[in-house]
């Protein structure tokens, strides 16, 4: 933790609503403490890190976990996109429950793409969203459109259409850049879509 930047640290009550943040919290989010204060852990992160963080509360509240560390993408003032690590520890109470998380923020250094806003933001439809996730799983063309019930060229055209939509010269490329803008849920296997960039 000594190098790069300090982390941020808030406290959330059992409804994961912050109930106090620290100078750090408040310089990362670009947010004051009252404006903090009472919101949903969940408002501040990228949609795409939200499935595999649910997973890890459960866990913390189920006693299953003592403590968890994820890879997120968090949201700033105006919505600027940043990379980071969130460490969550449970506060015992009084009884055996769980009173309160301890969550610790640390944007890892690098620089995220910022995902489009809404009105800008690269939409799929269903078949894209399908082919992008076999993609970022390594699935062949050919067992994509088997599974997809289309031929191997209506396939290589809908790859076609995603390195146009993504900008991308090749297959790496294609999943690194859905990665990049949170197109792709963190920390789940198999790949898939956020369901905010389906049409």
């Amino acid at each position: 933790m000594a190098d790069g930047p300090a982390a941020g640290t808030a406290t959330l009550g059992p409804d994961l609503r912050i109930l106090a943040v620290d100078s750090s919290f408040i310089r990362y989010f670009g947010r004051s403490s009252a404006e903090l204060c009472g919101l949903n852990l969940y408002e501040l992160l990228h949609p795409s890190s939200l499935p595999v963080l649910r997973e890890h509360f459960l866990r913390l509240r189920d006693g299953r976990r003592s403590r968890f560390t994820q890879h997120v993408l968090a949201r700033g003032s105006r919505d600027e996109v940043f990379p980071g690590v969130l460490t969550g520890v449970p506060v015992q109470g009084r009884s055996d429950q769980r009173s309160a998380v301890i969550v610790l923020v640390k944007p890892d250094g690098r620089v995220a793409d910022e995902p489009p806003s809404t009105r800008h933001r690269i939409l799929l439809s269903p078949v894209e969203a399908r082919i992008l996730e076999g993609v970022a799983e390594g699935t062949s063309t050919v067992q994509m459109a088997a599974k997809l019930y289309l031929s191997r060229q209506g396939v290589e055209y809908h790859v076609a259409s995603l390195f146009r939509k993504m900008k991308a010269p090749n297959r790496a490329a294609l999943v690194s850049r859905a990665h990049s803008v949170g197109m792709l849920t963190v920390g789940a296997w198999p790949p898939r879509v956020v369901p905010d960039y389906v049409k």
